[in-house]
């Protein structure tokens, strides 16, 4: 089923997940849906597998961490960061190295301080790869880290790849 892109989530220069100038990180986009789900899209590299043509367990579940996490982004206009407090995940098939991932999460349970989400990595066949459930403390970025959005390139960026639209 074909779900509609809200809006394109920032993307940071170095992130193993969604730096876009890590030469061996994932360089994930993260999409905002009409059902209030998020997908990140990536296509891993021969330096992400584990086994021979599989996808490492340690990027399956960074992946998913990151995608579950970032799904309150899309609650709020203004910034909100947070750190995983919790997080476990179910392998179920293996995760090939040779084609487009996608990510689907979603916020299950928030409240002031904390919130909670699930996702599952989806092979193009439509299978469940894997499957997270994370719980996430909401702090303010100067408790996190000493972040500077300019020099972490912390921006929106646009590309001609971007759909419109998400097979889910």
């Amino acid at each position: 089923m074909k779900r509609k892109v809200k809006r394109k989530q920032p993307n940071s220069k170095m992130c193993l997940v969604c730096g876009l100038k890590n030469n061996l990180g994932l360089k994930a986009h993260f999409y905002e849906l009409g059902n209030k789900e998020l997908v990140a899209t990536f296509k891993p590299i021969e330096e992400h597998q584990g086994y021979p043509g599989r996808l490492h367990g340690g990027i399956i579940s960074a992946v998913l961490d990151e995608t579950i996490g970032r799904a309150i982004l899309m609650n709020y206009e203004e910034d909100v960061w947070f750190v995983t407090v919790e997080f476990n995940v179910r392998f179920k098939k293996p995760v090939p190295i040779d084609e487009e991932i996608k990510v689907r999460a979603r916020v299950t349970k928030e409240t002031s301080r904390m919130y909670e989400g699930s996702g599952k990595i989806v092979l193009k066949s439509g299978e469940i790869a894997a499957q997270g459930q994370g719980k996430y403390i909401k702090l303010p970025i100067g408790k996190i880290a000493d972040f500077d959005y300019e020099e972490q390139e912390w921006k929106v960026v646009p590309t001609e790849k971007d759909p419109k639209e998400i097979d889910i």
